[in-house]
């Protein structure tokens, strides 16, 4: 649900690209990466491999306002942009994992900006972006929740990148805010009939052994 927005707003003078780019409608899941890390060079290490144009898409990230609308028109304009996204989420997984980065996800999840877990029994548990791979184009990213410890897809079919959010940040998270980790796991549904509790379903399940081909 990634959408480029027309309005005044989103062109503000004052807005950088990377407060634009994370405002974007579908790009809730960002926090602002502070500039300082974005231009040092230590925090790019094997990056410029990864992204065609990686010296345009640097200098976009970090040195451009908000775009103007007549940009979001510009082959030139997109194509850099394109990179430019790619480069802001691979850094972006680098930057979370940071005292600075894990405080400012804290903030969006206390805020329950990245949903709620969508198991019932889990009472709207706040989630946690994860990645299912570290590596870009495999999957996109998914939430993951503390309670039940289980991911699932995030309500926006946003096509973000998991790698954008790398398969150790929830943990890495939980470990630096403890206060965050569920007292008691999320109890079992249990299935039962008027009322009655159902017996396993797996004690209905007759061994290989005991079954019998019927011909029709």
């Amino acid at each position: 649900c990634q959408r480029m927005s027309n309005s005044d707003e989103e062109y503000d003078s004052e807005y950088t690209w990377i407060s634009w780019f994370c405002d974007l409608e579908g790009n809730e899941f960002f926090c602002e990466e502070d500039e300082d890390f974005v231009e040092d060079g230590f925090n790019l290490y094997g990056l410029r491999t990864q992204i065609d144009k990686f010296t345009e898409a640097l200098n976009m990230i970090i040195n451009s306002e908000a775009p103007e609308a007549e940009d979001l028109h510009n082959p030139k304009f997109l194509e850099i942009y394109q990179r430019a996204s790619l480069l802001y989420g691979l850094i972006h997984a680098r930057f979370i994992v940071t005292p600075r980065g894990l405080q400012l996800m804290k903030h969006k999840y206390v805020a329950k900006q990245f949903d709620s877990c969508p198991r019932l029994l889990c009472e709207n548990s706040p989630t946690i972006p994860v990645g299912v791979y570290d590596e870009i184009n495999k999957s996109r990213v998914k939430i993951y929740c503390p309670r039940c410890e289980d991911a699932y897809y995030p309500k926006c079919k946003a096509e973000i990148d998991g790698a954008f959010f790398g398969t150790s940040f929830p943990h890495m998270f939980l470990h630096a805010y403890p206060e965050f980790v569920p007292k008691q796991g999320a109890p079992p549904f249990i299935p039962k009939i008027y009322g009655f509790k159902t017996v396993s379903y797996t004690h209905l399940t007759l061994p290989t052994s005991e079954l019998v081909e019927i011909s029709v």
